[in-house]
């Protein structure tokens, strides 16, 4: 049996690490499921969800150079079908008049040069700001009290 990425195949669970769960296949090749990829929900312990000499159906993740095989159970397995289901185009359709569309325009991409220019300029501005602030009484004085 030739093994290939994305291939389901069949294997036995072998024996177990902290990280996962050894699957071997019928022409005696091996390969490792990670502890992450044994279900859909958390798995803390995977003892709880596999025992050795299980049949399991494992996806074929990746093979490495060195021949390592990585498995996955739940890619494996079929995908839940989603709760909702849109209708078909029966609902009307909604003007696009009362959406929401941003607060700034989308601008295009600026060079390096005219983002820092501009970046300077607000930046100068700024300072001005508070520098003019600081003369006209900003707040508190050098022995922090209020100014009155």
């Amino acid at each position: 049996m030739q093994l290939e990425v994305g291939a389901i195949v069949e294997g036995k669970v072998t024996g177990f690490t902290a990280f996962g769960a050894f699957v071997e296949f019928e022409d005696g090749k091996k390969g490792m499921v990670h502890i992450s990829e044994v279900a859909l929900e958390f798995v803390k312990d995977i003892k709880d969800h596999l025992t050795v000499g299980q049949t399991v159906k494992v996806k074929v993740i990746s093979i490495a150079e060195d021949g390592k095989i990585s498995l996955s159970i739940k890619k494996a397995m079929e995908q839940p079908k989603p709760a909702f289901k849109p209708k078909a185009n029966n609902a009307p359709k909604r003007s696009n008049a009362n959406v929401w569309q941003g607060s700034k325009p989308v601008e295009q991409p600026q060079s390096f040069e005219s983002m820092m220019a501009k970046f300077k300029q607000e930046s100068d501005e700024k300072m001005s700001d508070l520098k003019r602030d600081s003369k006209h009484g900003g707040g508190y004085n050098r022995r922090g009290t209020n100014k009155l």
